[in-house]
């Protein structure tokens, strides 16, 4: 499909739940931004762009892979903590999910949270319409509005979504993709989003060992390699670039100086990339910055959360310390 279609912004209908595409970002932003970031000194794109349609299926393979520790980690927390995460965001919710992809974190936990109405936001529309789908079928007494939207730009959601009582659910440490003056911006705009009685639900991955951070991000199967990689297909197709896959390869380790995993694409000889109107030569060894995902200790998240407008803070997290799912109330 091309780009200007994707990103027109009609009301769909998926099975029973409205999906609306709610983007502002146009065709000429999207490859002003790519371009400004392949010519900058490193090169860069936002970790964004990793989320085509495939990119979302192989970041599902990802959190299957055994060194990919995050998912079942955050997974045992809720299920161990079930009851006391219920009580503290109680019925009712609008429970509003951020980067939700195949809406699996969130409907897992129907049963206990019991909200009203269910709010997945993904920027691969196409992937959450299907996602959707057999939920609503599922889930009939929920309300249910899909929104297609770059959240990291903006919180601006439609009148479908309720006002009262809205709970943000951000699993799986996506809030790591941001540096730190970034994600105290970010959650600065859920607070403003939530409204007098809103919350959040957040997960957060926590420092530790370096080794166990570099294999769950480079797993011997190669499938963060190939989710890496994939990101040269989607520019190709959004900014008609002519990278070819076989040309780089996947880059990712810890930097304990910037308390955060980094990946990187890596050119393997001397090349050039072209695209309509510009090129960009790049060395042999030179690399691409794909994404970062900064770890936290519990203190340092709930200071970012308490200068962010959020108090009464409730922290759990797995025997081993690896992970914390933290909920925190609008101030």
């Amino acid at each position: 499909m091309p780009l200007s279609q994707r990103l027109s912004l009609p009301t769909l209908r998926a099975t029973g739940a409205d999906l609306v595409h709610n983007s502002a970002a146009t065709t000429e932003a999207i490859r002003v931004e790519l371009r400004s970031g392949l010519m900058a000194t490193p090169a860069f794109t936002s970790p964004k762009y990793l989320y085509n349609a495939l990119g979302s299926r192989l970041f599902e393979a990802i959190c299957l892979v055994p060194e990919y520790y995050p998912t079942r980690t955050e997974a045992a927390i809720f299920d161990e903590n079930l009851a006391q995460i219920a009580q503290a965001v109680g019925p009712g919710s609008t429970l509003i999910d951020l980067g939700a992809g195949n809406c699996a974190k969130a409907v897992r936990l129907f049963p206990a949270l019991l909200p009203r109405q269910y709010v997945p936001i993904d920027i691969s529309a196409d992937f959450l319409a299907q996602a959707l789908a057999p939920i609503r079928q599922c889930f009939p007494t929920v309300e249910m509005t899909g929104i297609g939207l770059d959240f990291s730009s903006s919180l601006d959601l439609p009148a479908t979504v309720r006002h009262e009582k809205r709970v943000f659910f951000y699993p799986g440490s996506s809030i790591g993709n941001f540096v730190p003056a970034q994600a105290a911006a970010f959650l600065g705009r859920i607070r403003a989003a939530c409204g007098a009685d809103g919350a959040l639900l957040i997960g957060v991955d926590l420092i530790k060992d370096h080794a166990i951070l570099d294999a769950a991000y480079d797993d011997a199967l190669g499938v963060t390699a190939a989710f890496n990689l994939n990101l040269l297909h989607h520019l190709n197709g959004l900014l008609e670039t002519d990278f070819a896959v076989q040309d780089w390869l996947h880059r990712a380790f810890y930097n304990p100086q910037q308390s955060r995993v980094e990946m990187h694409l890596e050119a393997r000889q001397a090349l050039t990339v072209r695209w309509p109107g510009g090129q960009r030569r790049f060395a042999q060894g030179e690399r691409i910055h794909t994404e970062n995902s900064y770890k936290y200790t519990p203190q340092s998240f709930a200071a970012l959360l308490g200068a962010a407008g959020f108090d009464a803070i409730q922290t759990w997290t797995d025997d081993c310390g690896w992970f914390a799912v933290m909920h925190a109330r609008a101030a």
